[in-house]
This record gives structure tokens, C-alpha cells and sequence, in this order.
């Protein structure tokens, strides 16, 4: 089913044209990626698409009954309500209609009703159905729901009572992704959904959106995360859009494949026009040629010339290089720990892990173990509280800061890179910027005037400039668009120093580290791979673990068997040994009545009373019986 289409729809700002003939469609359980450069109208598409913005040209179908959310880029959850109850507000129909079901049961249970049989039928009848409805709707797993959705964004019952307002930016965010999740519209619009996300939330993020019941349109510049959740890309490129199939990578795969198979055509028909040309122009003077000159003429004419296929959009060209070079020991990080003063529990400590020249060193965990603090740390911006940072020899180390406190927001482009290296000719200065994208007038903006993005590749220029054999990197994919991401990957891959990094960019991760530290708040565990070792590595010790915990509770369950199974073993030695007494001694008991039952039968009274005797007698028969039975039982019990 058809959830939305988009159809020649043309947004222009002012006299420029941002989007041109976007053709899209959104199907039932369709997972679609929209990428392109920043600036190339993701976000205004989504916003057009959701509703919130208009535009020129061209239409948008979608049914009245198909339900959408959209989470903008900047979206931060703004309320006075707690967590929970703020989540609670998504399902207040449920909630209406289990106190209207919590009435009806009050209700049935009036006498004046249950006297009146066919209204009380008829109320139980109106129940059922509500009931049925009900859970269908989700009205007894809303809250199992919610709690599950608020662990996956790292809330948990300590933080459920919380007040919204009183939570950071990147929480509010959360937060507004967990109440839209929980929502579920049919189709669900993200723009970068992956923002203010730690790794193990991102997981559980793409775990939950591959189960999703409707449909996912996603702007992400998380190629990883990319990889694993969508089916269809549309890349905007040049205002135009083109579809794919498939994830990312198969997206950059098929698109390099799509421009050289362009090319090839291309190329074909530039030939061809020119043997054509060149025929005409040798043989249209000839007289017995010229027909069919002409002939080839009108073909020319009549051909459908194929432009010449465009390649990427320009893109950001730089690499890092040293001085000189370190010594083969770089660092080593030994037993660190950092509190603040005003807090009790240190943020992390027994940190301890050896960097070596030419490692390239990843730094995960989830968010609030101290990550940049520890790189704060390692290039002398705070100072641990316990433990030390032993340094090597002849080290240079240059520190790219994800919040780019080193900008000073009042320069402008030129001189934030020319101040700190004075003695270079500015046109040298301004090919560097034009290396990093910063062309023309655009080297004269205002620092505070920059993108996130810009902000990012002005950093990267000044850090490129510093030629360290040692790069302190804090979130350096961070506001980068796609195809930055991957210059700035190769220009790391070819740099000859020593990295130590922070990043959620699993992609990029994988694509950099030799080494992955786990960081958590009492220590730290080293992984000598990259990325997918990690992940794989962490995933067989938790089957160990799995393993030797049922293990140990097999062998538990096993002694515990064995000695509920001696134990009843005792118990039944012991019932035997009892029984086997007590039949002894009524067998000397029932030996003794008839002993003393003999001795009657011969006393003349007795003997000659025949009713007497024979109740005696009787008495002795039957004593002699079981005393036959007991033998037995006695036997038995003996041989067992």
C-alpha cells in the first residue's frame, strides 16, 4: 500500500532553487534513507513531507487516514510533566477506556442490575466487546511499552519521576524520540534521529526501528546505523532526486557503478557523433557522396544527445602529515581517576590502558563515563585526581575539540586559520580554506556565522596545519555530512602518527581503529581489533558468561538433586529400620497372645465351654496369619 507519494515537487528560497522535480514514494514497511551533501535539502524535504513547511511546485497524495510523526533535527521534549507521566499522556485513550471498563465492571456488580437479567446480559455483551477492543489496541502492554521504550533511551525507574524541564538538551532529545517511538504513526519521518545517542542506545535503536509495524523515512549521517535499518535510499543531489535500492553501501556501490556504466554510454555516443560529423563534413561537397552526407545529417539532428554525466559535487580535500616523528612509546594511561571537587563518586577511575607509536585507539562506552574527560586529561586541559599519564618522547600533540571552544566566534574565516600562522602568504592561507570548502566570500564569514558543519571542517583545517604526530580526536565526525566523513576517514587512514579517539560513528570506528578501549566508570578493558572484533568479541564473552552460569547452575541444580535424593535415601533407610522394629515387635506381641491363648485353651473351663474355645481358636488363626504376613514384609524389608 501506498502511504505517501511526491510527485515533480519543486521549494525554491527566494529566487534560488533548493528542490527540483523530487519524485518519492513511501510504501507500507518501507525503511527509506534520504543522503546528500549538507545544504542539499534533506531537512526541507522532511519538513515539507511532515507538513511544517510549504512549497512551490508539484504535490504530495496521502490518505486521510494514515498517521505521521516527524522528529526535526533540533527537537527537544518541552514540558513540565515527569517522564513517565509525560509518556503516559501518548496513551490517554487507552486510559479513558480503562476507566470506563473499571466503571462497567463497578456497575455489573449492582443488585438492581443483576435482578434485571437482560440488561445485565446486555451490559456484559457491550463489555466483552470493549474488552476485546481494548487489548487489541495495546491496553494492557501500554505500560510494559513505555518502560521498555525509556530503558532503550537510558531512563529508568530512578529517572521516571524527574521533571522534564529540568533535564540537558541531549536528554530532551531522547526523550522526544522515546514519545514519538511510542506513538507509532504509520510513517515515521527522522532527521537525525542518531544525534545525542551513545552506542548501546543506537543498538537498541535500530533493533527497535527493524521491528517498526509502519513505515521509517530517515536522515542520517550515521552510516553504520544506515547500513542496518533502511532498504531504499533517494540521494538529493544537485536538487534533484534518484532512487536506489538497497542500503548504504549498496547505495555507494551501485551509484559509482550507475557513473561509470554513464560514462561508458557517454563516451559511446561522443564517437559516434564524431565519426558522423567527420562524415558529413569529408563527403557533403562530393556530389556521389552527398545524399548520404545528408543522410547522416538528419541522423545527427534527429540523435538524443546525452549530456555528460556529473560526478560528485565538489568535495573536501586534505590529509594530515608530522614533523617529526614520536618514540615507539607514546603514552601510558596508568590507574587514572577523576572526581570533581563538589561530588563524592568519582566520574571514572582504574583507568589503565598503553598506547604505542602508529596505534589507532578508540574510546567507547556509553555516554557519561567520562570519555572526553579522559582526553581533557591526556592533553592537559584537566587534571586527574589519582593515577598518572606517563608521556613518551618528542610528542606533538594536536586536540580536535567536538565543542570548538578553540574558535574565537567574533574572527572571520581567513583569520582564525592566518592569526596563528602569520609568516604565510594569504593566498596560500585561502587555497587551504579552499581545500576544506571555504571559497570566495565565504573565507570572510564570521566565525558565529558558521554551520556546525563549517564550524567542523575550519577545526579540521587548523588541526591539519598543526602537523602533530599525535591526534587527540573528540567526536570528529560530528556535523560532518557523508562525503566529509570519508575524507576525513582516508586523510586519517593515510596519517602516518598516533590517534586516540572518541566516537558514536560506529562506521567510522570500524574504518580507523586498530584498538578499542571499553571505558566504564570502574575501569577499562582493551580489544586489539576494530570495531566488529569488539562487538563480536563482547558478544562471545556474554555466551561464556551464559554458558558457565548455566553450567553452574546445572551443577547447583545437580547437587541440589543429588542431595534431596540422598536425603530421602536417609529418609527411607530410616522408615525402614523403623518398620522392620515395629514388625518384630508385634510379631513377639501376637506370639505371645497366642502363647497365652494355648495356655486358656487348656484349662478345663475353657476347654469344655465349646464357644469359648473356638473364639479362642479363631484368635490364634488369625494372629498365626499375620504373624505369616509380617514374615514376609520383614523379609523384604531385609533384603532391601
Amino acid at each position: 500500500m501506498i502511504l505517501m507519494q511526491i510527485n515533480q515537487l519543486v521549494k525554491r528560497f527566494g529566487a534560488d532553487i533548493i528542490l527540483d522535480n523530487i519524485k518519492l514514494e513511501i510504501q507500507t514497511d518501507d525503511r527509506v534513507a534520504i543522503v546528500g551533501r549538507n545544504g542539499a535539502g534533506k531537512s526541507t524535504l522532511l519538513k515539507i513531507m511532515a507538513g511544517e513547511m510549504s512549497y512551490d511546485e508539484g504535490d504530495i497524495h496521502r490518505a486521510k487516514e494514515v498517521s505521521l510523526g516527524y522528529l526535526s533535527q533540533h527537537t527537544g521534549l518541552e514540558s513540565t510533566e515527569t517522564i513517565y507521566n509525560e509518556m503516559l499522556t501518548v496513551f490517554d485513550s487507552l486510559i479513558k477506556e480503562e476507566q470506563a471498563l473499571r466503571q462497567m465492571e463497578y456497575k455489573m456488580g449492582e443488585p438492581n442490575l443483576i435482578n434485571d437479567p437482560p440488561k445485565y446480559q446486555q451490559l456484559l455483551n457491550q463489555y466483552d466487546q470493549r474488552q476485546i477492543d481494548f487489548k487489541q489496541n495495546g491496553g494492557y502492554q501500554y505500560q510494559s511499552d513505555i518502560r521498555s521504550v525509556l530503558h532503550g533511551m537510558n531512563f529508568y525507574e530512578k529517572d521516571f519521576d524527574t521533571s522534564i524541564h529540568t533535564l540537558s538538551g541531549g536528554q530532551k532529545t531522547r526523550l522526544a524520540l522515546a514519545k514519538l517511538l511510542l506513538q507509532k504513526p504509520d510513517v515515521l519521518i527522522l532527521d537525525e534521529p542518531t544525534n545525542h545517542l551513545d552506542i548501546e542506545t543506537l543498538t537498541w535503536l535500530e533493533n527497535f526501528l527493524n521491528n517498526y509495524p509502519g513505515a521509517i523515512v530517515i536522515v542520517s549521517h550515521d552510516r553504520y546505523f544506515l547500513d542496518k535499518t533502511v532498504n531504499t535510499v533517494y540521494e538529493l543531489s544537485r536538487h534533484h532526486s534518484k532512487k536506489y535500492h538497497g542500503n548504504y553501501s549498496y547505495y555507494l556501490d551501485q551509484k559509482a557503478k550507475d557513473f561509470e556504466q554513464e560514462l561508458k554510454q557517454f563516451d559511446k555516443q561522443q564517437s559516434e557523433i564524431k565519426k558522423l560529423e567527420d562524415f558529413v563534413q569529408k563527403n557533403l561537397a562530393r556530389a556521389s557522396t552527398t545524399k548520404r552526407a545528408q543522410s547522416r545529417r538528419k541522423q545527427l539532428e534527429k540523435m538524443d544527445k546525452m549530456t555528460s554525466p556529473k560526478g560528485d559535487e565538489k568535495s573536501a580535500s586534505f590529509s594530515f602529515d608530522i614533523n617529526r616523528r614520536s618514540g615507539n612509546d607514546v603514552l601510558k594511561v596508568d590507574d587514572v581517576q577523576f572526581s570533581y571537587p563538589d561530588e563524592i563518586a568519582p566520574v571514572f577511575e582504574h583507568l589503565s590502558f598503553h598506547v604505542n607509536r602508529g596505534d589507532r585507539i578508540a574510546l567507547v562506552g556509553p555516554n557519561g563515563v567520562g570519555k572526553t574527560t579522559l582526553l581533557k586529561i591526556i592533553v592537559g586541559k584537566l587534571q586527574a585526581t589519582a593515577g598518572e599519564i606517563i608521556y613518551g618522547a618528542k610528542l606533538d600533540i594536536g586536540y580536535y575539540d567536538q565543542e570548538q571552544t578553540a574558535l574565537n566566534p567574533q574572527k572571520s574565516v581567513l583569520n582564525e586559520l592566518w592569526d596563528d600562522y602569520p609568516m604565510m602568504n594569504e593566498k596560500d592561507i585561502r587555497t587551504i580554506l579552499g581545500n576544506f570548502l571555504f571559497s570566495g566570500d565565504d573565507v570572510l564569514k564570521p566565525v558565529h556565522a558558521l554551520s556546525g558543519g563549517e564550524k567542523a571542517r575550519l577545526s579540521l583545517s587548523k588541526l591539519m596545519m598543526e602537523k602533530a604526530n599525535v591526534l587527540i580526536l573528540d567526536e570528529p565526525t560530528n556535523h560532518l555530512d557523508l562525503d566529509s566523513k570519508e575524507i576525513l576517514e582516508a586523510a586519517l587512514l593515510d596519517y602516518p602518527g598516533t590517534i586516540i579517539f572518541v566516537s558514536h560513528d560506529r562506521y567510522f570506528i570500524n574504518e580507523i581503529a586498530t584498538t578499542i578501549v571499553e571505558q566504564s566508570k570502574h575501569g577499562s578493558t582493551v580489544y586489539l581489533g576494530d570495531y566488529d572484533y569488539y562487538v563480536e568479541k563482547k558478544r562471545e564473552m556474554e555466551e561464556i558468561d551464559a554458558l558457565s552460569n548455566n553450567v553452574t547452575s546445572e551443577v547447583m541444580t545437580k547437587e541440589k538433586t543429588n542431595f534431596e535424593e540422598d536425603k530421602q535415601k536417609k529418609q527411607q533407610e530410616r522408615k525402614r529400620l523403623r518398620r522392620i522394629e515395629e514388625i518384630e515387635l508385634l510379631i513377639s506381641d501376637h506370639e505371645r497372645q497366642i502363647e497365652e491363648n494355648d495356655q486358656l485353651l487348656c484349662e478345663p473351663a475353657i476347654f469344655q465351654d465349646h464357644e469359648k474355645s473356638l473364639t479362642l481358636t479363631e484368635e490364634n488363626n488369625t494372629l498365626t496369619a499375620l504373624i505369616e504376613q509380617l514374615m514376609i514384609e520383614w523379609e523384604t524389608l531385609h533384603q532391601e
